[in-house]
């Protein structure tokens, strides 16, 4: 080892400079990371295979500038090294993890060489060496001494951007060659056309970087060291800054994260008002905000705006922001006038600085042709519109622009200087022209962050064989590790009906001569398929959970696992986690609990319709006992209605015990699945309530409860559990005054309060108010989360839904990665117990909680991505429909909220939110007629706590209620530059009398035509779409699969989506914890 110095020079709190000198030890024997080593160098895992042609090292401008390139997947043997990583982190935090998280993936085929530690391929810096230049000669110098130590096996390609570095070196040494990032991409790489035109994108961007003039648009942000002193003082608030959707233009809202001044009380965010007080933050960046003197404050809009009570953005149908009407004056009670600038909730501020900027992918639209556009030499910069509202035009240079033209295209910002009013970017990846059904698919994944490929071959390589010729069996050995349950248990499962990936089953027998009880919940052993730090396992933990989209689903696991090793099939052996239960046959009360692996054979593969006929007494047909004579089938039979019966019994014991603790049962959407002679879903229509549905559902939650106290006890303070934190009661305001204007008194004051408030809350002849009141509390609720013991105190872990003091989710390993931790903790938990250590290394507290916020930010993706696509086949059912001819565009439709200018309903035929206008942008007014047919007229609106009424100039007015019905008429307004909507017009303030379907055939009618106009557009798509052989042996799924659907479904029970899209209008409006 060498011992040398190395000189930096760094500044400090108050600008002066100062020279560091640090010690600085070279080795001989760095890891070099490639298979082809014949030195033994320590290298670990991960190492470069040794059959490419070539490895390839960036030098420093080619990491900071393109390393998008050297993301993509085909690129193989990339050699990152310590110098270049260096100049990466220089550039920001994000994108030096983005490298780490690349380098440490096993799936992508890079390392990181510690160049400046190795003694014979450190370069010192020379006096007057400018640091660009410092910088590649030690890349090259790396380059040279890897291609020595490997002997010359291996020739390594280093590409530059600096044309004088190419001229300098590519001659010095055989076998290592200089050459810049376009060369290498062409003569290397000629067919990978994603390559070339990220290159073209990225190089074009460079090119216009400079802004177009150097006047000011916007304050320059704060230095990181000043914005640091005011947040530790309290003079600056720290938060991220989320953008109402609804007001994108005006409005935004900064969560912040607690603030050091305790005189200030900011829990609700600070408000912002404007572009230029959002100065040029994005939504999501993590920002510092100033307050702003209480002379500046401004009051915030109630005025309805388009697609405000929907799920998706809000539309105006053009290309370009709306233009500024004159506000018409709105007359409000004197009860009503009470948004005034000191009471609208929200402290007011502006950003002063960025702290961290969470950029992602944006699908923009490339607009028509425009005369504005400027041009610069041979490429165009184009203002491009974002899909999302909430993100500002985006500049773009290229030289497609109009061949791009109403193309949704894949950008990433790049800059956002002073002196533009817009942040500049560059082109990533095209999807195809607006409007088209794939299109639109595949903008809602990327605008949620949601990249789900194929299973890659060396996934599939960790799969079991498994075929119809021969089909995989239990291991003896590995059975005799299990308890067999296979001839002592009648195991049954209970799921939709088509179901094939079951990955639970239930159990039930007496014990003791009946003095005792035994219930079993068996859950698919996945983890015994899925070793913790596989390929399968790190591509599991990445996705966190299956997606759902209204047309097909993107597992989480290849689907040898999720439909057929891991789904416990009746008649067939498998492996399972179990929960067993001793319980007292009188009073239920628990004897004795035991978990364990085991091995069981499902008897009975039941569908809760069947399940629930056989509780009734009524005579049906179960298919697995065909098979015998009158008498043995009779007897089996019998046996099976009798652990139905019993397990009933149990499950109605569990949910009085959950009730009398205050459990919650909110508004959620239940449905069926209809399928067709190939097993695919045709529709989706409401289900009927069965009691079987809540039976396996309190069987399922018993067994997660009971999980999460046994890994809590064993590991206090790394265990994986999910908590819902009791909503804040001003939250419930909505629902209060709603209820008490319906003439009910809702008690907000504890979980058990609110249940029996909203049991008492029915209106005999309606049952639509409950339903809607149950809506609203949902609404109040906030997120259900995982986290890691340790990052909490016990009083924390309390379940508000559930009225848990403790729970977890392990129950749907197949479709949710955190089920799969939960099962490896509770595996390590057992041979804690039999006095074995766990067989690997359980995750500290830290890595915990990184890995339960991860899996929490996905989960909200999957939500968002499920409520957009749901949005989007809405559209497409009314798009081509007449509303003035066609009857299944005209709906009976509920007031919830009342607005300025309108009022916010739910149609519960199709499942509809959206506003519906008293008041247009002419002044005109709603009147209604005799026969309550509705005309607009010049007229005022008058808006009290709980209806508003219009009056024309005539004199005539009409009252709309809350939970009044009125008629409404659906159409849909198409953009070319975001989503779709759907428009609800009042066509009547009478119920809708139409002769229309019932509402579960038109919500059926919706789905199937939603699904033939999906399958008509993928064949009319050009070219015709085949799946390839990957997607065919990997199964990236485009039906959602019954079970998960279903199982989905109670996931989501207690969810309201429209609440996901407020952030920006309330503080926390989020999902409330799923039932199991």
């Amino acid at each position: 080892m060498i011992k040398t110095e190395r000189i930096l020079h760094l500044r400090r709190f108050r600008g002066r400079k100062v020279r560091v000198v640090r010690e600085h030890y070279l080795r001989e024997r760095v890891p070099c990371f490639s298979s082809l080593c014949q030195a033994d160098c320590a290298n670990g895992v991960k190492v470069l295979p040794g059959d490419l042609t070539h490895y390839v090292m960036p030098d420093a401008d080619v990491v900071v500038d393109y390393l998008e390139i050297l993301e993509l997947k085909e690129l193989q043997g990339i050699i990152f090294t310590q110098t270049a990583c260096q100049a990466l982190h220089s550039k920001g935090r994000r994108f030096y993890n983005r490298l780490r998280s690349l380098v440490k993936d096993p799936r992508f085929h890079c390392v990181q060489f510690a160049n400046e530690f190795q003694q014979y391929s450190f370069c010192p810096r020379e006096k007057g060496e400018s640091q660009e230049k410092w910088q590649t000669r030690c890349v090259y110098s790396a380059a040279v001494w890897y291609y020595n130590h490997l002997a010359g096996m291996m020739n390594v390609v280093m590409i530059t951007e600096d044309e004088e570095a190419v001229a300098q070196y590519s001659s010095l040494h055989s076998g290592v060659y200089v050459v810049t990032v376009q060369d290498y991409l062409q003569n290397f790489w000629p067919d990978l056309q994603a390559a070339q035109e990220l290159y073209a994108s990225i190089s074009q961007a460079l090119e216009e970087r400079e802004a177009e003039d150097s006047q000011r648009e916007f304050p320059e942000h704060l230095p990181a060291e000043v914005m640091e002193a005011g947040i530790k003082s309290g003079r600056y608030i720290q938060g991220t800054l989320s953008v109402n959707k609804h007001r994108a233009q005006s409005e935004a809202l900064v969560q912040t994260e607690g603030s050091s001044s305790q005189a200030m009380d900011l829990s609700s965010g600070v408000l912002v008002h404007g572009g230029k007080n959002r100065n040029r933050a994005v939504h999501g960046d993590v920002v510092v905000v100033e307050l702003l003197p209480r002379s500046e404050w401004r009051g915030r809009a109630t005025l309805l705006t388009e697609g405000q009570g929907d799920d998706r953005s809000p539309d105006d149908g053009q290309e370009k922001p709306m233009p500024t009407v004159k506000p018409i004056p709105v007359e409000k009670s004197a009860d009503m006038q009470r948004c005034t600038a000191e009471k609208c909730g929200h402290d007011q501020g502006r950003v002063v600085g960025v702290l961290q900027r969470n950029w992602r992918d944006y699908v923009v639209t490339f607009p028509s042709r425009d005369a504005s556009q400027s041009q610069s030499r041979s490429c165009q910069r184009v203002l491009t519109v974002p899909w999302d509202r909430r993100i500002p035009k985006i500049r773009i240079s290229t030289q497609q622009a109009e061949a791009l033209q109403d193309h949704r295209v894949v950008v990433r910002l790049d800059s956002w200087e002073s002196t533009s009013l817009y942040p500049n970017g560059h082109s990533v990846k095209v999807l195809g022209r607006a409007g088209e059904l794939e299109t639109e698919v595949q903008t809602i994944l990327v605008e949620n962050c949601i990249h789900v490929p194929p299973f890659s071959e060396a996934q599939m390589k960790e799969m079991p064989l498994s075929s119809p010729e021969k089909p995989w069996r239990v291991d003896p050995a590995e059975v005799a590790r299990r308890r067999d349950l296979r001839d002592s248990h009648l195991v049954f499962s209970i799921d939709p009906l088509g179901c094939e990936d079951v990955d639970d089953t239930l159990s039930v027998r007496s014990l003791a001569g009946g003095t005792l009880l035994e219930l079993g919940v068996h859950i698919a052993d996945v983890t015994h398929f899925v070793p913790e730090g596989s390929l399968t396992d790190l591509e599991a933990r990445t996705r966190a959970t299956t997606y759902y989209l209204a047309d097909r689903r993107y597992d989480m696991l290849p689907a040898v696992l999720s439909a057929d090793l891991c789904s416990l099939l009746g008649g067939v052996d498998r492996y399972a986690m179990s929960v067993l239960w001793e319980l007292d046959a009188g009073s239920l009360a628990v004897r004795r609990v035991w978990f364990g692996r085991t091995v069981i054979r499902s008897s009975y593969q039941l569908h809760y319709e069947l399940a629930q006929a056989l509780l009734n007494g009524e005579e049906v047909r179960v298919p697995e006992l065909e098979r015998f004579c009158p008498e043995e089938k009779d007897l089996k039979l019998a046996q099976l209605i009798q652990a139905l019966e019993m397990l009933t019994r149990v499950s109605r014991h569990l949910r009085l015990q959950r009730d009398r603790g205050g459990a919650l049962e909110l508004e959620g959407v239940e449905v069926r699945a209809q399928l067709d002679k190939d097993k695919n879903i045709t529709a989706l229509v409401p289900r009927q309530p069965l009691e079987v549905h809540e039976t396996v559902a309190e069987c399922m939650i018993y067994a997660n409860h009971w999980v999460a106290r046994k890994i809590q006890e064993s590991f206090p303070n790394r265990a994986l559990l999910r908590r819902h934190p009791p909503p804040r009661l001003e939250l419930f305001s909505q629902l209060v005054d709603t209820a008490k204007a319906m003439g009910f008194s809702v008690d907000t004051r504890t979980n058990k309060a609110l249940a029996d408030s909203l049991d008492r809350a029915v209106d005999p002849q309606d049952p639509m108010v409950n339903r809607l009141l149950r809506m609203m509390a949902t609404r109040a609720m906030s997120q259900a989360l995982y986290f890691s013991t340790g990052s909490q105190p016990q009083d924390q872990y309390y379940h508000y839904g559930l009225a848990l003091d403790r729970y977890t989710h392990f129950t749907s390993p197949i479709r949710r990665y955190a089920d799969m931790v939960v099962h490896r903790l509770l595996t390590a938990a057992l041979e804690l117990e039999q006095g074995a250590g766990p067989a690997g290394i359980l995750a500290t507290n830290r890595e915990l909680e990184e890995l339960a916020q991860h899996i929490n930010n996905k989960n909200w993706t999957a939500q968002r991505a499920q409520s957009a696509s749901t949005g989007l086949f809405q559209c497409l059912f009314f798009r081509d429909r007449d509303p003035q001819t066609d009857l299944r565009c005209v709906a009976d439709a509920i007031i919830y909220a009342i607005r300025d200018n309108g009022v916010l309903v739910f149609v519960p035929e199709y499942g509809i939110k959206g506003p519906v206008y008293l008041r247009n942008k002419e002044g005109q007014v709603v009147s209604a007629e005799a026969g309550g047919s509705c005309k607009w007229q010049g007229g005022k609106v008058r808006r009290y706590p709980s209806y508003i009424t219009t009056t024309t100039a005539g004199g005539c007015s009409a009252t709309f209620r809350l939970m009044s019905h009125i008629t409404v008429r659906i159409s849909v307004r198409s953009s070319s530059c975001h989503s779709d909507t759907l428009v609800l017009e009042v066509i009547s303030n009478q119920p809708h009398r139409g002769s229309g379907p019932p509402a579960s055939q038109g919500h059926r009618q919706l789905v199937q035509e939603v699904v033939r106009l999906a399958e008509s557009a993928q064949q009319t798509a050009a070219p015709t779409h085949k799946l390839s052989r990957q997607e065919r042996d990997f199964l990236q799924s485009r039906t959602p699969n019954l079970y998960s659907i279903l199982e989905e479904i109670r996931e989501l029970a207690l969810m309201d989506l429209d609440a996901l899209s407020q952030a920006s209008e309330q503080t926390v409006l989020t999902v409330p914890d799923p039932l199991p």
